[in-house]
Formats: structure tokens, sequence, C-alpha cells
């Protein structure tokens, strides 16, 4: 089993950058597939970003192609979001997943952490 928790969110201005993390108990983390995922209010949760177990593969959504970038460290169980350019577009909770299957639908996801609250002022 994986617990995972956020952290990393906040208040900023159209433009700036944020960095999120993701921490991960257990072993066996290094085994699993990890998302990043958000749901803004009164919408569906979305794909963000994921990458592989090994972090050799990252797939990206086309709304932050090019402004965030997925990354993760196996020796200390964490997972990363950074996000440059932020847009009001971005504001959403953001939620990490880990998964068996290297997948853009949350459904595949196994373990899920409770979030951080990203908002983006213009």
């Amino acid at each position: 089993q994986v617990q995972l928790g956020e952290s990393g969110g906040g208040l900023v201005q159209t433009g700036n950058s944020l960095r999120l993390s993701c921490a991960a108990s257990g072993r066996t983390f290094s085994t699993y597939s990890m998302g990043w995922f958000r749901q803004a209010p009164g919408k569906e949760r979305e794909f963000v970003a994921r990458i592989s177990a090994a972090g050799l593969i990252t797939q990206y959504a086309d709304s932050v192609k090019g402004r965030f970038t997925i990354s993760r460290d196996n020796a200390q169980n964490t997972v990363y979001l950074q996000m440059n350019s932020l847009k009001p577009e971005d504001t959403a909770v953001y939620y990490c997943a880990a998964g068996r299957y290297g997948t853009t639908s949350p459904i595949q996801y196994d373990y899920w952490g409770q979030g951080t609250q990203v908002t983006v002022s213009s």
C-alpha cells in the first residue's frame, strides 16, 4: 500500500511559478507510475502529467505542455510538478496518484493524496 501527501500549493499571480511535491510512504514507490491530476470547482478531475516508474517516460496534457515538468526521485520517494508561466485557468486542487499502469485515466490509479490548492490570480 502507498500513502501520498501533496505540498507546495498556494496563491500566485499570473506568470509565476510553483513546485508541487508529493511524498510517498512505503518501499514500493519505485514500482509505481505516478500521475498528477487537477480538479477545478464544478469540473471533472483531469489529467495533468504522468511519469513512469523509472522516470524515463513522461506525458503531459496539451494545456500544460511546455509549462509544467514532472519528475521523481525514487531515493526520496517523491514526485514533483514544476509549474511555470501559471495562468488563472490552472487554478484547481492538484492531486498526485500512484498506479501500476501509466495512463491518463484517473480510474487506473490506485492511490491518491489529499490534494493541494493552487490559485492563480489575474
